[in-house]
């Protein structure tokens, strides 16, 4: 069956439509006549069939040939030559549209003009280009009777539109309006859409207020309603004809109009106090749009401009105030309005105002409701995550963390580093599946459970083990991967337990990169699995990066390809700082994440960069006690000597002192040889172990106790100073600054 031919006229709202005057004040609104029409019309005009002779081409039979006779059309109907413009000898049929003739009464059905038609300034229409059967003289013929209006019966003035086609431009507006409102996410693309919908379609100007501060959902505001002018545009005052509003020609002596040279911004105020009970007040709680004429808007617009507004609001129904009212309250109003050589508005703009004004109001309600819920995001993420990395001894860090996207920016990726007894410092990073805030919530909380048993100073298998009974507690289907690292500046190991997690990278001092080989394990929430634990070699300069599987794994690459390319990112920055200076950790996790692709985003990404320096053997001194009286002397004796071959002899008297004390503690309790031992870094690290696991606690000693004063005495001479559990007792450890 052939398909019928429809011609599409598009209609745009920000350019003119082709034939239109550009000194036609309503700009993009299009004015049209209704078409002519003749006696003996048809009920149904007939339609063009994509098999019919085109329009202003010879019928078949005039070129000396016999026309098709299709299956169901009469040999000898009359083939239909003109395009479909509802004029006809009331013949004109086709085999699928055919209808009854009607008898001629004079009266037919009123359609509106096609949109190739615009009308002239002089109120005669043009035919569109091509378009045939509809005659010219027709069109142009003031005798021609004009369709009456169906509501008041009366036909159009000579050159302005038929209020059945205003109507229609107004829905077009309105509804391309709404889109572009609709199409904003945060506040300010709303409040742009709403200016840039209007001007200069339906206004040549506007001015939007909003509530200051915004109320979120349910809240109830406190304090006076304020307004602070939020936006204005306007139609510049050099403007062109593609703006759709072309300046009319005024004489050299005729001065501009004041609101024309004045920026909206600066006449109009900034905040306005909404008085209780005053004018504006009062239009607000109306909520429907007023024309400035009005007597309720002759008193609350001076309210809302302030002084200025004299010289912002022209004469008549040139201006609309409208206020914005959200699910519960006012928010705000907008003002339109329009240039005074334009025509007023009419009162069915009203109603476009009030659509407009409902659905930015609506709109702002939401992107008030949606940063509300991204600020809280953001918060909870950042809650979740260390908000600054320690500084251990022997080891430097850096860190990233980038979420999946702009609208998901929770998720379940965390890293962590956490100081340990003995100068030690355990490196994690894990991944809870998804990105929702149940993800975030489990992610905390599998965070918090590493930070206390990594107190407890077990052993990285033993940590992960822990780990997996509590999400396990936490649900069944609750799976995360960890990676959980412990490294040793004074032995220059480190020692990697993996649940699943992908594979650490280690980046040498010479610039050769390698993906450490440890056990994958299976993922934490699975149950019932073993954890196996590896040592390592961490030779001082090298720089460990751990990281999850957002960085190396998308859509467009497996999870090995990444990792390779990962390898090579690494090896290849290395080399641009020579093999004898490891590149900065800060630039190298730039480095890192600059491998990212438009398409490889599929996934949040957390990095966790280490660099070993570690603590030479020469700074190191240790050395065991037995559990005797004897032992405080003698670990006063070993200090001293230890301090004197590294030159810091002026801290002698402090640390024989603190070290006396805090070994008299030990010992006084210990079953088992006492440890001690001094490193010297960038400050003087003291450490006591003993076999007792009860920590010791800092009291006010009495004047009649006989002791409770060697805490005491540490917490005001020392730096720093702490306690430490282990599985084997506890290390009472202080700092002391080198100079």
């Amino acid at each position: 069956m052939d398909s019928t031919r429809v011609t599409e006229h598009p209609t745009s709202y920000e350019r003119p439509q082709p034939g239109v005057d550009p000194a036609d004040p309503r700009g993009a609104l299009l004015r049209t006549s209704t078409p002519a029409h003749t006696p003996g019309t048809t009920a149904l005009p007939a339609q063009a069939r994509g098999g019919d002779t085109p329009p202003g081409a010879a019928a078949p039979c005039a070129q000396g040939r016999k026309p098709d006779t299709p299956q169901g059309r009469a040999p000898d109907a009359p083939q239909s030559t003109g395009p479909d413009t509802g004029t006809g000898t009331g013949t004109d049929a086709g085999p699928e549209h055919a209808q009854p003739a009607a008898e001629d009464t004079g009266t037919h059905r009123p359609r509106p003009a096609p949109d190739a038609i615009p009308v002239q300034p002089d109120g005669s229409a043009q035919p569109a280009e091509g378009a045939s059967g509809a005659d010219p003289a027709a069109a142009t013929d003031p005798n021609t009777p004009a369709t009456p209006d169906r509501r008041t019966g009366q036909g159009p003035s000579p050159g302005q539109p038929t209020p059945m086609r205003r109507d229609g431009d107004r829905l077009r507006f309105v509804g391309a309006a709404t889109r572009r409102i609709a199409r904003g996410l945060d506040l300010d693309e709303i409040v742009m859409g709403l200016c840039r919908a209007t001007v200069p379609t339906f206004s040549d100007a506007i001015l939007v207020y909003l509530r200051d501060p915004l109320p979120v959902g349910d809240e109830r505001p406190t304090g006076p309603l304020v307004l602070r002018l939020r936006r204005t545009d306007r139609i510049p005052v050099e403007r062109d004809s593609e703006a759709g509003f072309a300046p009319l020609p005024q004489p050299a002596a005729q001065q501009p109009e004041p609101w024309e040279l004045a920026e909206l911004s600066t006449v109009a105020a900034e905040l306005c106090e909404v008085r209780t009970g005053g004018a504006l007040a009062e239009v607000l709680r109306g909520v429907r749009p007023v024309f400035a004429d009005a007597p309720a808007a002759r008193a609350a617009l001076p309210e809302l401009l302030g002084a200025g507004g004299d010289l912002v609001i022209p004469s008549g129904q040139r201006a609309i105030l409208a206020p914005l009212r959200g699910r519960r309250r006012v928010i705000g109003a907008a003002v339109f309005l329009r240039r005074p050589e334009r025509i007023p508005f009419e009162t069915d703009d009203l109603l476009v105002a009030a659509q407009l004004a409902t659905h930015s109001a609506l709109g702002i309600d939401k992107a008030v409701l949606y940063d509300r819920e991204a600020y809280i995001a953001d918060e909870l993420q950042r809650t979740m995550l260390p908000e600054t990395l320690p500084r251990p001894t022997g080891v430097r860090l850096a860190s990233r963390y980038l979420p999946a996207a702009e609208t998901a920016r929770v998720g379940g990726d965390w890293y962590d580093a956490i100081p340990l007894p003995g100068s030690r410092v355990a490196l994690v990073v894990g991944d809870v599946m998804g990105h929702s805030m149940t993800s975030a919530a489990i992610m905390g909380q599998l965070r918090t459970t590493a930070q206390t048993l990594a107190g407890l100073d077990l052993p990285p298998q033993e940590v992960l083990h822990h780990l997996d009974e509590q999400a396990q507690r936490l649900g069944t289907d609750r799976m995360a991967t960890c990676l959980y690292a412990v490294y040793d500046p004074v032995s220059h190991r480190i020692t990697i337990a993996n649940a699943g997690h992908p594979p650490p990278v280690l980046l040498h001092l010479g610039g050769r990169a390698e993906v450490l080989r440890v056990p994958p394990g299976a993922p934490i929430g699975v149950g019932g699995v073993d954890f196996e634990a590896v040592e390592l070699d961490a030779p001082a300069g090298a720089t460990l990066l751990l990281y999850t599987d957002g960085l190396v794994e998308s859509r467009l690459r497996d999870v090995w390809t990444g990792i390779e390319q990962l390898r090579e990112k690494l090896a290849a920055t290395a080399q641009l700082t020579g093999p004898d200076h490891p590149p900065p950790l800060e630039a190298l996790c730039d480095e890192v994440l600059d491998m990212l692709g438009p398409g490889d985003r599929d996934d949040d990404i957390a990095l966790l960069a280490a660099r070993f320096d570690g603590i030479a053997p020469s700074d190191v001194a240790y050395w065991f006690l037995e559990p005797e009286d004897a032992a405080p002397g003698k670990a006063r004796k070993l200090a001293r000597r230890a301090l004197a071959r590294w030159g810091l002899e002026d801290l002698s008297d402090s640390v024989e002192l603190l070290v006396s004390e805090v070994v008299t503690n030990a010992v006084r309790y210990a079953s088992r040889p006492v440890t001690l031992r001094l490193l010297r870094t960038d400050v003087l690290r003291c450490e006591v172990g003993d076999d007792v696991p009860q920590l010791p606690r800092l009291r006010q000693a009495r004047a009649t106790d006989e002791g409770g004063r060697g805490l005491y005495l540490v917490n005001r001479l020392a730096r720093r100073w702490g306690a430490t559990r282990l599985s084997t007792g506890k290390v009472v450890w202080f700092e002391l600054n080198r100079t």
